[in-house]
């Protein structure tokens, strides 16, 4: 049965885009026919980050308008089998979605056998970002170790649990919480928030921990999710979040100073 996942959260910068490319990325790595739709009309970075710009040639609102099919406008990831991308249009605004025409995408996904569909929402709560949440079976919430990120995110979480279609017949949209940015030292330096300090604000599980690394910089500016970089400690982490979203009982890493500063540890063994 398909699942429709929004990531998802309040404020703009806090690398929804970069987890929904990597989060897509590694369910398709398990084998799992994967869609990710970019729900950001008029910007539209999905596509630079999964390195498929210069392969856009419909969007989104085409399908949407009836300008172009799904499968036109669908684009296969050349790297990961079973991915593929829908961007969003340059051209239009956010006014271009409606309920009726996105729904009759997701469905169309469905009935193609996709297995997962993960909506990577705009920020803020206007209406590309109700859109990508709407029809949501299951929330990421992405969040930054700061007041403000945090605040804004749980706004969300009452949007998801009020106007989305579930919330509307009675159920309840799945949360999980994903940090970014994480910094143990600035943590314990008391720069940014502890993990335990937005779980206890937040009150939803903690899916993983995305600690701060110039590989998501670096990984942004090739057009190659980060999820890819097995060496790196980011893709590490977005690897640990996808087995745990899958059921897998995974241990946390990167979240304890010592861990980022093992230089002597390796020397002396």
């Amino acid at each position: 049965m398909s699942k429709v996942i929004v990531v998802t959260s309040g404020k703009g910068g806090v690398g929804k885009t970069t987890s929904s490319a990597a989060f897509a990325a590694g369910l398709a790595a398990k084998g799992f026919k994967t869609a990710v739709i970019d729900f950001d009309v008029g910007l539209r970075n999905l596509d630079l980050i999964m390195g498929v710009e210069r392969r856009v040639v419909y969007d989104f609102v085409n399908v949407i308008n009836g300008e172009a099919t799904l499968k036109q406008a669908l684009i296969k990831d050349k790297r990961v089998d079973n991915l593929y991308i829908l961007p969003a249009s340059q051209t239009r605004d956010k006014d271009a979605l409606n309920t009726e025409g996105v729904e009759s995408v997701i469905n169309e996904l469905k009935e193609d056998g996709f297995d997962y569909i993960v909506c990577d929402s705009p920020a803020g709560i206007e209406k590309g970002a109700f859109m990508a949440l709407y029809f949501a079976d299951e929330a990421i919430v992405v969040t930054n170790p700061e007041v403000s990120s945090v605040r804004d995110s749980d706004r969300i979480l009452g949007i998801l649990q009020s106007r989305s279609k579930v919330a509307e017949e009675g159920g309840t949209v799945k949360e999980h919480l994903l940090i970014t940015r994480y910094s143990p030292e600035r943590v314990e330096g008391g720069d940014m928030l502890s993990m335990e300090d937005i779980q206890d604000i937040l009150s939803i599980p903690l899916i993983g921990v995305i600690p701060e690394s110039g590989s998501v910089l670096q990984a942004s500016n090739s057009g190659n999710p980060v999820i890819m970089d097995k060496e790196s400690q980011a893709g590490q982490a977005y690897t640990d979040v996808v087995a745990r979203f899958l059921g897998e009982d995974v241990p946390l890493r990167f979240v304890n100073p010592e861990e980022k500063k093992g230089f002597f540890k390796k020397l002396f063994g």
